[in-house]
């Protein structure tokens, strides 16, 4: 209070007259004039001292603000993920990163068959048009919850003279149409609302084209889902919303101690041993731990 009491003196320029008269009259003047230095002091603050009292009368001491709610976790869907991290946070934005065969795929799955087990609607913003649909069904995701967004070239039955038609016309490359394409399809979808989960699969781009989202879009997309009981998950191979995701989390499909090498053939249609490693987490402020979990190999006929 004290500190606000002087800037205000400051911002209305009454100096206070504290000069050394004053000071040597208030410390060695007699009685009867005491009350008289008094009041020559008391002439340059009294409006000082008054004024703060009106104008911070509706503040609220720091003491006695609420303390932000943590948000809801829901589970992801694997055990392992929701030992390390709590669950996938509500109205945040999530990042899951890694390189080919790192898990990506299975933690995408699991997290839709788990939304959709809860009732809930999810949409899948597909920016190479690689989800499977196979795939999807034998992991127990309800499909009639499910919102697929393709925004790759093969989902657009062109021929060759209409997609240079259409790249004159708009003049960019197919990789900055497409992204585009993928930004707009997804704030049409936080915008609308109604949805629990929704999931922005960039992990086909090239980490050039990714990059290229500016930063001012992953601050929009955080803002738009704040308050609100939806989850964005965004499927990357290298992190790049920055500070605008709550949760990081990096796959692999190896131990750091192993020496790096693709998987086998065996391994790919069976299973692979996933790490995972939480690399920021806004919610759970502990060191960065890491948790190991097998992949599943859904067979469709």
């Amino acid at each position: 209070m004290s500190s606000a009491v002087i800037s205000t003196s400051a911002a209305t320029r009454r100096p206070f007259l504290f000069d050394a008269e004053a000071t040597d009259a208030n410390e060695h003047c007699h009685p009867e004039r005491s009350g008289q230095c008094a009041k020559r002091i008391a002439r340059g603050v009294e409006g000082t001292l008054s004024l703060p009292d009106s104008r911070l009368a509706g503040v609220t001491p720091a003491s006695r603000l609420e303390i932000r709610p943590a948000p809801e976790m829901v589970p992801s869907g694997i055990a392992a993920i929701d030992a390390l991290t709590g669950g996938l946070p509500r109205g945040c934005l999530t990042e899951i990163c890694g390189p080919a065969s790192s898990g990506r795929t299975t933690l995408l799955l699991a997290a839709l068959a788990a939304a959709t087990h809860r009732g809930e609607f999810c949409a899948v913003v597909d920016a190479s048009d690689a989800l499977d649909p196979h795939s999807v069904n034998a992991a127990g995701v309800d499909l009639d919850g499910l919102l697929w967004v393709r925004c790759g070239e093969s989902s657009r039955k062109l021929t060759q003279q209409q997609r240079k038609r259409e790249n004159r016309e708009t003049r960019t490359n197919p990789s900055e149409h497409r992204l585009e394409q993928v930004l707009r399809a997804t704030d049409l979808l936080l915008e609308s609302g109604g949805f629990g989960l929704i999931v922005l699969d960039l992990a086909d781009l090239s980490p050039q084209d990714a990059r290229r989202v500016p930063l001012t879009t992953w601050f929009r997309f955080r803002r738009a889902i704040e308050h609100t009981p939806t989850i964005l998950l965004a499927i990357e191979h290298q992190p790049i919303a920055g500070s605008c995701s709550s949760l990081l989390l990096q796959l692999g499909s190896q131990a750091e101690s192993e020496p790096a090498r693709e998987p086998s053939h065996s391994q790919l249609l069976t299973q692979l041993d996933i790490s995972a490693e939480l690399i920021r987490s806004r919610i759970d402020r502990k060191p960065a731990r890491s948790v190991k979990f097998a992949t599943k190999t859904a067979w469709a006929g």
